[in-house]
């Protein structure tokens, strides 16, 4: 069986049923099985009520049909019995003399469970009341099913593969009520929830089950499957839609196109590893489980499930810091916004007349200087109590130097140059260091330099030193310890390099042609410390990303690594999907190794960095976000990687 590390391909499946036509709708369901399954599908859930249709009225009260309805299931159990995957389909069951709206779980010929609705709708365009009971009512926790013997009845059914899945169903209106069965079943377990629902369609109801499933999803830290009854159902005073709806953990990963004519299946990967990580961490889950008085749960299992999930359908974008199209304006506003806010407070609190920052034309320095930009409109304050320094050494190249110079004319803030060559090379000789070397000593020397004038500047104007480094340095360590790593704020600390270019290019769009241009060419530009001397013809050597490999990579690495808790094989299995055909599979674990090997061993930098704020969901401040033992070993994590 093929490895999924936690991954699980769920399925709605909307078929077109007949009304009170069992044998007919037993037939469309397995057609409709078999190709969620040939699909990849390990759980299909299709709608409320499924096996007789939603919509039959006071012909729910006729024993035929009830009949019917417990034949049809046995059938449907025999002709999926060669399928290893978990169904999920709806029908009344008459249980002592009261009728009850039953989701049954199904798997190779066996029913493994029955569950029946928890609320009961009594509504103007629902009335299941009149006919069906609420499952408190129920006095028996089993019926006998003919062929199948005891089945377990009841809402407190959990469903497990043994391997990671864990699923409970509610059934269409539990959803929405007050305390839904689906918190109960989470926090006793369930990571995947399944409703089989049957709401009809009305204006503005599919904005509102959007909002439910993605909301519910969110809250119980888990997947949920909403399948709903569709145009087969009668259309006598209502209309269904067939509405269905993936989501995960607050993310709608699938969604199909209401009113389809035809049967229709849609797919989505969801990490129910990462769910169980993800509860782990999440101090209001674990407080809510351990204050409600749960009730005992029954736990049925669902035996081994031919899991096939090659994340066809997985939500697994290369670059998961990025802003999706739709939000891309708004997310980088928000971001921005947080900084500027951040660094403004600080600014009012310390009393500082100036923001002094290090502007070298490349991605960090220019993402500060413009929040210092925005600073100054909050606190209604000129530009030119921003001292933006410039300072050239041995590897400046002119691009990065004209594009410093032409950013700090074009957001007039005060400028300075100050060039370090001089004060390194008497550095050098009070070291008895020889320049000729081009060792870390070389490099850090002026890294130091330029952190030791822009402090003392900062001192003289009674101002305050803007740090400039992003999340993707602070997680690998790349910078001179007391150099570019200190600063007295550092406000790009949880902005990683593939989040800023989006950032300066989102600035670029509403900035003037100059400006615009200056900073679409510093996205364009190399990603480079420019410490060691550029090549004889004046163009950059020293490339940060042929060194550490590509930003792009360990971005998503530290994504997957802190919020997912993904481990190292895991890691090097979702980077080589994401990135198939864009980087080879030996860069990627090059990269990976890189990764995990200065992430633990650059723990110190991180645990003694300047204050600076969050933005994301993802952030290493030793204060706030990430408690690390500086002395840690990485051996555990890197043993497995061979490069």
């Amino acid at each position: 069986m093929m490895k999924t590390y936690g991954y699980y391909r769920l399925a709605a499946a909307t078929p077109r049923v007949r009304v009170a036509h069992v044998d007919s709708n037993v037939s469309t369901l397995v057609e409709t099985m078999n190709t969620a399954v040939s699909g990849g599908a390990a759980v299909v859930v299709f709608p409320e009520l499924s096996l007789t249709g939603a919509s039959c009225g006071d012909l729910f009260f006729q024993p035929r049909l009830q009949q019917a309805a417990v034949r049809g299931l046995l059938r449907f159990a025999e002709e999926t019995a060669a399928l290893n995957a978990v169904s999920v389909v709806g029908l009344p069951l008459l249980v002592e003399d009261a009728l009850y709206n039953v989701a049954a779980v199904v798997k190779q010929g066996r029913v493994l469970g029955l569950v029946p609705a928890g609320v009961v709708a009594c509504l103007r365009d629902n009335d299941a009341a009149r006919r069906f009971r609420p499952a408190g009512e129920l006095r028996v926790d089993a019926v006998e099913l003919p062929g199948q013997g005891s089945v377990p009845l009841g809402t407190d059914l959990l469903f497990s593969d043994g391997a990671g899945l864990c699923f409970g169903v509610e059934v269409g209106a539990d959803s929405g009520s007050v305390i839904p069965p689906s918190a109960r079943l989470a926090l006793q377990g369930a990571c995947v929830i399944l409703n089989p629902a049957a709401a009809p369609e009305l204006v503005g109801g599919a904005d509102y089950r959007r909002q439910l499933v993605t909301g519910l999803s969110s809250r119980c830290v888990a997947a949920y499957v909403q399948a709903s009854a569709g145009v087969g159902e009668s259309t006598q005073d209502t209309v269904c839609s067939g509405h269905a709806l993936i989501a995960c953990r607050g993310r709608l990963l699938a969604e199909n196109e209401r009113f389809s004519r035809e049967n229709g299946v849609i797919y989505a990967d969801a990490d129910v590893a990462w769910l169980g990580n993800a509860r782990l961490s999440d101090s209001s889950f674990n407080v809510s489980r351990a204050q409600e008085m749960l009730p005992a749960v029954r736990r049925v299992s669902l035996g081994v499930l031919d899991n096939r999930c090659d994340l066809q359908y997985a939500y697994l974008p290369a670059r998961p810091f990025v802003p999706e199209p739709e939000h891309f304006s708004a997310r980088c506003e928000d971001i921005l916004n947080i900084q500027a806010a951040a660094l403004a407070k600080r600014v009012e609190h310390s009393h500082a007349k100036t923001m002094v920052l290090g502007v070298s034309g490349g991605l960090d320095s220019s993402l500060a200087l413009l929040v210092c930009v925005r600073v100054c409109r909050l606190l209604g304050r000129d530009t030119s109590c921003i001292l933006a320094v410039t300072m050239p050494g041995f590897g400046t190249t002119g691009r990065t130097y004209n594009n410093s110079l032409a950013m700090m004319k074009a957001m007039g803030v005060t400028m300075k140059e100050v060039n370090i060559r001089e004060a390194c090379l008497l550095h050098f000789r009070d070291l008895d260091f020889d320049p000729a070397l081009r060792t870390n000593t070389y490099e850090n020397v002026q890294a130091r330099e330029r952190t030791k004038i822009l402090m003392n500047l900062a001192n003289k104007t009674g101002g305050m030193v803007v740090g400039t480094g992003d999340l993707s340095e602070v997680a690998l360590g790349w910078s001179t310890y007391n150099g570019d790593h200190m600063s007295m704020y550092g406000v790009n600390c949880s902005v990683p390099k593939t989040l800023i270019r989006c950032l300066l290019e989102y600035e670029a769009r509403h900035s003037s042609p100059e400006l615009a241009a200056t900073l679409r060419d510093v996205v364009e530009t190399p990603v480079s410390p420019e410490l060691l001397p550029p090549a004889d013809d004046g163009s950059m050597e020293q490339k940060t990303e042929d060194i550490l490999g590509p930003y792009d990579i360990h971005d998503f690495l530290l994504y997957h690594f802190i919020k997912y808790g993904a481990e190292p094989e895991k890691l090097r299995f979702l980077a080589q999907k994401a990135f198939a055909g864009e980087f080879d599979e030996a860069l990627i674990d090059r990269t990976l190794r890189m990764f995990l090997t200065r992430f633990f061993r650059q723990q110190f930098k991180r645990s003694c960095v300047p204050d600076g704020p969050k933005v994301g969901t993802i952030a290493l401040s030793p204060r706030g976000d990430w408690r690390m033992p500086s002395d840690a070993c990485e051996e555990l994590w890197t043993a497995d990687i061979n490069c």
